[in-house]
C-alpha cells in the first residue's frame, strides 16, 4: 500500500492545524501508522491521495448511511446550492425535515435544528436544567455526548482512545454538576438517584452505547432509567446522535419501545453534511426562545444544504425494506467475523443492530466501558493494519462502531471476511 504522498500531506497538516488533524482520533494514534489523506468517495469506497482504494466501514463516523456520493443527495444539495448557500433566515426546507423527525422518532413533538451533536446535547441538556430548575445531571462511563464543559468526565470515543479521563480546560465546578454511573448496572444506577435524584435534572445516555465500542443494554436498563427519572421528577434524555435513523427509521427509541423526553440527533440527520437536531415533548420545546426564556442560537444552523442533503436521505430511508437490508448485511458481517476468530482461537465477541455492528478483542460479554477496557489492544492494531493493508478502512480506534451502507452489496462483504480470515490468522500470533 503506498503512502508517499499522505505522508507528506500529514507533515505539511502539523504544520497548521494541532496534530495535522481536525478531530482526534483521525490521527492514528491508537493504533500507529499514517492515516490515508482521503480525495474522493464514491458508493462504498473511499480512496486516498496516494491511489488506494478501500471498502469503507467509516462511513464519515456514521452519516453515509447510504453510501458515498449518492445521486439522490447530490442532486438534492445541487438544487439548493444554486439558490444560495446560507441565509440566515427561515426556509421552507427547515419545515420538511423537522415535519420528517417530528412523524418518525416518537418522542419528538417539536425540533430545533443546530449544526453538531455536541450542540445537540449541550442545547438539550440546558433545556433539561431550564425546566426543571435543577443543576446536575447524570452520565455513563464510556459515553461521550460530545466535548462539552461537564461532558469530558470518563467519556469515550477519542478521550478513550487517547486515554484521556477528562480534559484540562474544564472548570471543576462543571465536572462536580456530573453524576456518573456505570452503563447497563442497575444497581449503580439505584445509588446515583437515592443520592442524587431530587438533584437531577437528566439522565442522559446513548441507548446503544457507541463510543465504547458498540455496547447494546441490557434487558430492562433503559426501561429501568425511564421509571427512575419519572419517579425523580428528572428528565430522560437520548442520546441517539449515532442510532438515530440507523438502528431503525424512529432511532433505537422505535425499536425498544422506551420513548425519552427529550432525543438528540445527527450523523444520519444531515446526508453527510454538519446538522443535527434535539426534539421532545412539545411543552418542553416551548421553553425554547423565541417562545420561551431559554436560550440557544445558531448562525448556521437550518443550513440549506444540509437540509436539502438530510431530507434526501430521509426519503430514501423511509422506503420499505431500509432497515432489512442494512440489518441483513450487519448481521451477516457480525457473524462472518466471529466465525473466523472462533476458527483463528481468538477470543472474540460482536454485537449488531441495524446499520451498526461492533466487535471486541474480548471474549465477552462486553456490557460496560470497564469490560471494554479489558480487550486486546494489540490483537485490535494488528486486524486493523491487516485489514487496512488488504484494502478495508475501519475505524482506527477499539472504542468505534463499524458503520454498514446500503452501498455495501454482498461482493463486497464476502470479500471483508476473505479479509478478516487472513487478519484473524494473524491475531492468533498475538500474545
Amino acid at each position: 500500500m503506498k503512502t508517499e504522498k499522505s505522508k507528506r500531506l500529514l507533515r505539511r497538516a502539523r504544520r497548521s492545524i494541532p496534530g495535522g488533524v481536525n478531530s482526534p482520533v483521525r490521527a492514528f494514534g491508537s493504533v500507529g501508522g499514517t492515516p490515508p489523506f482521503i480525495a474522493r468517495a464514491e458508493g462504498c469506497r473511499i480512496f486516498d491521495a496516494d491511489g488506494n482504494s478501500f471498502i469503507d466501514y467509516v462511513g464519515s463516523w456514521g452519516p453515509m448511511i447510504l453510501g458515498h456520493a449518492n445521486p439522490a443527495v447530490l442532486r438534492a444539495i445541487e438544487r439548493a446550492m444554486k439558490r444560495g448557500t446560507s441565509y440566515g433566515a427561515p426556509t421552507a426546507l427547515e419545515i420538511e425535515l423537522a415535519e420528517r423527525i417530528c412523524a418518525a422518532v416518537p418522542s419528538v413533538e417539536k425540533v430545533r435544528m443546530v449544526s453538531s451533536g455536541t450542540e445537540a446535547t449541550m442545547s438539550a441538556l440546558r433545556l433539561a436544567r431550564g425546566a426543571t430548575g435543577r443543576d446536575r445531571i447524570l452520565k455513563f462511563e464510556g459515553c461521550y455526548h460530545g466535548h462539552a464543559d461537564g461532558l469530558l468526565v470518563n467519556a469515550g470515543s477519542g478521550l478513550a482512545t487517547l486515554g484521556i479521563p477528562s480534559s484540562p480546560g474544564v472548570p471543576a465546578a462543571y465536572a462536580k454538576l456530573t453524576v456518573q454511573a456505570k452503563y447497563n448496572d442497575l444497581g449503580a444506577v439505584d445509588r446515583a438517584f437515592d443520592r442524587w435524584g431530587r438533584d437531577l435534572a437528566a439522565v442522559i445516555v446513548e441507548p446503544f452505547a457507541g463510543n465504547m465500542g458498540f455496547v447494546p443494554p441490557i434487558p430492562g436498563f433503559l426501561e429501568s432509567l425511564r421509571r427512575r427519572c419519572d419517579r425523580a421528577g428528572a428528565l430522560l434524555i437520548f442520546d441517539e446522535v449515532i442510532t438515530g435513523f440507523r438502528v431503525a427509521y424512529g432511532g433505537a427509541q422505535q425499536l425498544l419501545g422506551v420513548t425519552p423526553d427529550l432525543t438528540c440527533l445527527g450523523k444520519v440527520l444531515g446526508g453527510g453534511l454538519p446538522a443535527a437536531a434535539y426534539g421532545g415533548r412539545r411543552e418542553l420545546m416551548d421553553q425554547m426562545a423565541p417562545d420561551g426564556p431559554i436560550y440557544q442560537a445558531g448562525t448556521l444552523s437550518g443550513n440549506p444544504l444540509a437540509m436539502a442533503a438530510g431530507a434526501a436521505t430521509l426519503r430514501r430511508l423511509a422506503r420499505s425494506g431500509s432497515y432489512e437490508a442494512l440489518g441483513r448485511k450487519s448481521r451477516l458481517l457480525a457473524e462472518g467475523l466471529q466465525q473466523r476468530a472462533d476458527a483463528a482461537g481468538v477470543p472474540f465477541t460482536t454485537a449488531a443492530v441495524g446499520g451498526v455492528l461492533g466487535f471486541f478483542f474480548h471474549p465477552g460479554p462486553v456490557r460496560n466501558f470497564d469490560e471494554a477496557k479489558q480487550a486486546h489492544e494489540g490483537r485490535f492494531r494488528t486486524f486493523f493494519h491487516s485489514m487496512l493493508e488488504q484494502g478495508f478502512y475501519l475505524a482506527p480506534s477499539a472504542y468505534e462502531c463499524v458503520f454498514v451502507s446500503l452501498a455495501h452489496r454482498r461482493a463486497e462483504l464476502d470479500a471483508t471476511l476473505a479479509a478478516a480470515e487472513v487478519a484473524m490468522a494473524r491475531c492468533a500470533r498475538i500474545r
